[in-house]
């Protein structure tokens, strides 16, 4: 039996910071999921809505109030430079998310940028294949 509170848990791969924010959110573990943050990140909808632990604290508490189910996304391979990994998560609807993670010194990830739920452009969302009829 595993008794680690959920929000003590270090993300080992940039990765497991995306399993861990759909575990946190959907029991409703606020700390948990400001856990997944460097002291200093910032996290965006399109501008930037939170900076800092207590911003992102008080976002995720309004978030949170609203909204009971967070669906799982489907992420994708990370992209890494140094100690630095793009994560990006397709959404349910179509949409992405897209956090720059940061390695810290005893080998665990935080992320530092979070852009929260971002529309593809039409020119690069998924069309339906077009068949056409013929005579």
């Amino acid at each position: 039996m595993n008794d680690t509170p959920s929000n003590s848990r270090r993300a080992r791969s940039p990765n497991e910071l995306i399993a861990f924010f759909t575990e946190r959110a959907n029991t409703g573990d606020l700390d948990g999921l400001v856990a997944l943050y460097e002291p200093d990140a910032v996290i965006a909808a399109g501008a930037p809505v939170a900076s800092g632990h207590d911003d992102i604290r008080s976002f995720y508490a309004r978030v949170l109030a609203r909204r009971s189910s967070f669906p799982a996304g489907e992420p994708m391979e990370p992209i890494f430079n140094g100690d630095l990994a793009l994560t990006i998560t397709r959404l349910p609807k179509g949409r992405l998310s897209v956090e720059v993670a940061r390695r810290q010194a005893d080998g665990s990830w935080l992320w530092v940028i979070d852009q929260l739920k971002l529309e593809l452009p039409d020119a690069l969302a998924p069309r339906p294949e077009v068949t056409t009829l013929s005579e």
